[in-house]
């Protein structure tokens, strides 16, 4: 990694939703790496403090989940109080399972919307007090959401819904200096993947990537870190597809 590269982050203060590990930890690790400060939030506190343990000192965690409002308050509280103002967040928690068109339930629907929509949506508005000029917000879309998946149908549409905030609010965000953009994955090794998918699923899943592999989280976490960054200052509204090429053939 180059020296300009390691500090593209420098003095930054970020939140990252789902943090404690896959994308949301890789993420953090590489924040860090480039001169970052950062809070992760999760819902799970043996994850928050393994996460915490392994990023070091310019690390925190907040147990809570998108989905509740007073959650989401209590991390911005803890985020003003040591930090003042924020400069990038990343709204990276979500869920996803598989039901058949035939089998899928409200309660499947509002699971999956809950948490990948509308806590999408109040992670990123509860933010906007504390941050200004420069600021960066990243979601994290899927492949899911351009392509479609087999049994997947209220994630893929949660996360083609994410794409669409995006887009709306490149126009709500015009005068504030406010970029927004998506990160969308496709076949990534995480634990939400191999969860839903299995290990035969995932080595399925990968061998019809360009790459016939599965990404590594890593992976994920170097661009997040260029939307971050100044690197990618003149690119809002934007999705960046790391899939290795699945949405794209």
């Amino acid at each position: 990694m180059s020296t300009i590269s390691m500090n593209r982050l420098n003095g930054k203060t970020a939140v990252i939703t789902g943090g404690a590990t896959g994308i949301g930890l890789a993420a953090a690790k590489r924040f860090i790496e480039e001169g970052a400060f950062v809070f992760i939030f999760g819902r799970r506190q043996d994850a928050l403090d393994a996460a915490v343990s392994d990023l070091g000192p310019n690390a925190r965690a907040v147990k809570g989940s998108v989905c509740d409002l007073a959650d989401l308050d209590r991390l911005y509280a803890a985020v003003k109080a040591e930090r003042g103002t924020l400069d990038i967040v990343f709204a990276n928690a979500g869920v996803g399972s598989q039901l058949k068109l035939g089998e899928i339930t409200a309660k499947h629907i509002d699971e999956t919307f809950d948490t990948n929509v509308k806590g999408t949506i109040f992670t990123v508005q509860k933010a906007l007090p504390l941050m200004g000029q420069g600021g960066s917000i990243i979601l994290t879309g899927s492949s899911a959401g351009t392509t479609g998946a087999p049994a997947f149908t209220a994630y893929s549409a949660s996360k083609a819904a994410v794409r669409n905030l995006a887009r709306t609010w490149v126009e709500d965000l015009k005068s504030t200096g406010i970029r927004v953009n998506v990160l969308s994955p496709g076949a990534i090794a995480t634990e939400l993947a191999t969860e839903s998918l299995g290990e035969e699923g995932l080595k399925a899943y990968g061998s019809m990537t360009g790459f016939q592999r599965m990404g590594d989280p890593t992976e994920l976490g170097a661009v997040a870190a260029f939307l971050a960054s100044s690197d990618s200052s003149f690119m809002t509204g934007s999705e960046v597809a790391v899939d290795g090429g699945l949405a794209q053939i």
